[in-house]
């Protein structure tokens, strides 16, 4: 399948129009979630390195910020590093591996990264993911603590579906009332994605966060316990069969330089 048809035919199962309010960059966010897979010792360093004083300059310099770096805590295969990249313009996170490679600035701070020699590789595989936030929390949200490098965690969880069928009920029972459920156990959301470009679609993709992994014990317990929640998972209209096939479920630490 064509790259553009699979790209349209991926926001018309997921319900999810482009309009112009998108194209001017007054409507949805979009973000590239880029996973870089490492080896313990000198790529950990060389890749966060990259990552602080090369990549994220020059993603700025391009208008894409904020910008989140999260090494992976717990989860599969660890090391990993974690970026996302925020844009209201898909046509920027589209084209900006193109201008970063016309960026003279960028290419000298990543040079040891950039140019490493093919026996010494700075990464292992990098793997990206094209999003696009859902419709009721259309832009990114800092942690309050981010501001002042305070502490805090992030989970970030995946949700597969069996069909496209059940990815769009999942995505509506977000829009029901999950995100109330969220909010009155006091998470801090940070972003809802829906998948468009990436492996295993299709699913969507969102971010919370929290002081401390204690705190993040005890927002999901209140959050399970909230009544209004309870009612949505009884609603006939979401539970009739398992909307959900497969949950991915990583705690990330934020990098001493994340913008997020």
């Amino acid at each position: 399948m064509h790259r553009r048809n699979f790209l349209a035919s991926s926001l018309a199962a997921a319900a999810l129009p482009i309009d112009a309010s998108q194209a001017n960059g007054s409507g949805r966010e979009y973000y590239e979630l880029r996973r870089y897979q490492l080896h313990s010792g000198p790529q950990q360093k060389l890749a966060n390195n990259f990552v602080e004083n090369a990549l994220i300059p020059a993603l700025n310099r391009l208008g894409i910020k904020p910008v989140g770096a999260f090494n992976l805590e717990i989860g599969v295969e660890t090391p990993a590093l974690y970026v996302l990249m925020p844009s209201t313009s898909l046509e920027t996170l589209a084209r900006s591996e193109l201008q970063l490679a016309e960026d003279a600035e960028y290419q000298k701070a990543g040079e040891a990264f950039l140019k490493a020699p093919a026996i010494q590789p700075p990464y292992s595989r990098i793997e990206s993911t094209l999003l696009i936030a859902f419709e009721g929390h259309p832009r990114l949200t800092v942690p309050p603590p981010t501001a002042e490098h305070g502490a805090r965690v992030f989970q970030l969880r995946t949700y597969e579906s069996p069909s496209n069928s059940d990815h769009r009920i999942k995505v509506e029972m977000f829009h029901s009332g999950e995100f109330g459920a969220f909010q009155r156990a006091g998470f801090w959301q940070v972003f809802y994605g829906d998948a468009l470009i990436g492996s295993r679609l299709p699913h969507l993709t969102y971010m919370l966060s929290f002081p401390d992994i204690a705190e993040m014990n005890a927002k999901w317990k209140a959050f399970g316990a909230d009544p209004e929640w309870q009612k949505l998972l009884a609603n006939p209209k979401f539970n009739f069969e398992s909307i959900v096939s497969n949950i991915t479920n990583l705690i990330l630490n934020p990098a001493s330089y994340s913008q997020i």
